[in-house]
């Protein structure tokens, strides 16, 4: 079961301790069922209403009572963007490799690897962009990222994410959003991969949707929070809390679960979204439209329309603009386009990009159709046709110039070095003595 909305105020007890969340007031004197209550912020406390993030989490014992932390290994995880020199080309990677169970047993902690990033955790201001590669469930150890927000996108297994508000399932084809602070642990059920946006100092909202109007792209009922869940499990072997401070990690012990919540309240909560659940527009005259149509959520940056990171998605939809070349266009972008392929086959590169895989085209880095796919379209009959059908391709779209890591561009071996050959044998159609129909509309100079 869970709660819908986005940003809503929730509130969730578990259903075996009716009547623990107080009454009328956030800490009593004494809880209901002998809890602690301990608030979690997401916000200042003075940030305007719209803006002010908090939940109220009523609980067996409190999250503070454990051994002191010490630095434990960070594996691929990094926040070092100066480890190699940049690197202005079009990237692209084959599907990043999922270690095999029987070979070597990888949880979601140690199989994230950082493909690039930028800026800077402890400013709170910057990204960093994760793959995610495991065959194991985390067992009596949960993650918590004092950094920023995760954005997950699972590309091959679903995985069950036990988190402080709940348990949630989630699918290739469906994203969740843990925030800042909030303690989890991910069950895997066999080779899984995944990829993740990570945003320090924000946190994601729906676009807004100008003269679109009230509806539209991501609507807000359709995200989901889990309903609170508990369990009373001493670990007297130790239970480990990896926390990622600062880009590095560290972890610490105590003897009881964290996920010990009987109650909850407030607007700030981890959340999913099934993509299929996307209202796609796009253009029904002519030309291309910009992609910033298939925003499902940003990171705002201070400055008015410039995000620190879109997620951006390619869904199934109909492509009926005359007389245009419809495929995504030749583009030179302020911004930095990392791109991924959860399923199918993209339409600008038919070949190449596979799910599990992805590109990056770095800001001003130039991009667009292959030559196949230009010369295919450039001379298509122009029907209505389903474009992207059984495919599910996404942006992560980020005005931060972004460092690739030493990991990225040369350990995991699966950066794509032809990539750039499938734009050379793009040739020249010009021709100067090219004149206009009559019907054509052109005014020609005088």
């Amino acid at each position: 079961s869970a709660e819908d909305g986005f940003g809503n105020e929730f509130s969730s007890e578990d259903p075996r301790c009716p009547g623990s969340l107080p009454e009328g007031q956030n800490n009593p004197q004494v809880c209901p069922y002998g809890l602690y209550a301990e608030q979690l912020s997401g916000s200042a406390f003075t940030c305007p209403r719209p803006a002010n993030k908090r939940s109220w989490l009523y609980r067996i014992l409190p999250s503070v009572k454990h051994k002191p932390f010490t630095a434990v290994p960070c594996g691929n995880l990094t926040e070092n963007w100066n480890e190699v020199e940049p690197d202005p080309n079009q990237l692209r990677w084959l599907p990043f490799t999922i270690p095999k169970s029987t070979e070597k047993k990888v949880d979601f902690v140690a199989g994230l690897h950082t493909v690039c990033g930028a800026g800077d955790a402890k400013s709170r201001n910057g990204i960093g962009i994760h793959v995610y590669a495991c065959n194991t469930s985390m067992v009596d150890k949960c993650f918590n990222n004092s950094d920023g927000d995760f954005l997950i996108v699972p590309q091959q297994g679903k995985i069950l994410i036990t988190t402080e508000f709940g348990k949630i399932m989630v699918k290739p084809n469906e994203i969740c959003v843990l925030q800042q602070g909030m303690r989890f642990s991910v069950d895997v059920f066999g080779e899984t991969r995944g990829y993740i946006l990570e945003v320090y100092g924000a946190h994601f909202e729906l676009p807004d949707l100008g003269p679109i109007g009230a509806n539209g792209l991501a609507n807000p009922r359709d995200f989901l929070c889990p309903v609170a869940w508990y369990e009373d499990r001493t670990v007297a072997t130790g239970y480990t809390v990896i926390n990622k401070y600062q880009g590095k990690l560290f972890s610490c012990q105590q003897d009881f679960s964290p996920f010990n919540v009987v109650a909850w309240h407030g607007n700030y909560t981890p959340y999913k979204y099934n993509l299929e659940n996307f209202m796609v527009i796009n253009a029904v005259a002519f030309d291309h439209a910009d992609p910033s149509i298939f925003t499902v959520l940003t990171a705002k940056s201070m400055r008015p329309g410039v995000a620190i990171a879109d997620f951006v998605i390619f869904p199934p939809r109909w492509g009926v603009a005359d007389r245009t070349f419809r495929p995504p266009y030749y583009h030179r972008n302020c911004m930095s386009e990392f791109m991924g392929l959860i399923k199918g086959h993209y339409e600008a590169k038919e070949e190449g990009f596979q799910p599990g895989g992805a590109s990056l085209h770095s800001a001003m880095t130039p991009h667009g159709p292959d030559a196949e796919c230009f010369e295919k379209n450039s001379a298509a009959e122009l029907q209505p046709e389903r474009v992207a059908e059984g495919t599910m391709a996404f942006m992560f779209e980020s005005s931060f110039s972004m460092a690739v890591t030493k990991w990225g561009l040369q350990t995991c071996q699966k950066l794509d070095k032809s990539y750039y050959q499938c734009w050379e044998s793009l040739h020249s159609h010009f021709n100067p003595n090219w004149k206009p129909s009559k019907n054509h509309g052109v005014i020609l100079p005088t």
